[in-house]
């Protein structure tokens, strides 16, 4: 089981650069990358909001559950 990180996808709809969504949301570029990547081992609900506010978005949109 796995939960999958979609938010490459949401910004491809949204038409927005790693580099805008990480200054949109006051994260580094690192941080974003990793949480792109589905290399994070965590994220706090306060980015989850940030990311969801940003690019207009639910978390289901975002996170993905695979068993």
């Amino acid at each position: 089981m796995a939960i999958i990180v979609n938010l490459d996808v949401m910004m491809a709809k949204r038409k927005m650069s790693l580099n805008e969504l990480s200054e949109k949301i006051d994260l580094t570029l690192a941080n974003v990358s990793i949480l792109k990547t589905g290399k994070a081992k965590a994220i706090r609900f306060s980015t989850l909001n940030a990311i969801c506010k940003v690019l207009d978005c639910q978390p289901g949109d975002i996170l993905e559950f695979k068993n």
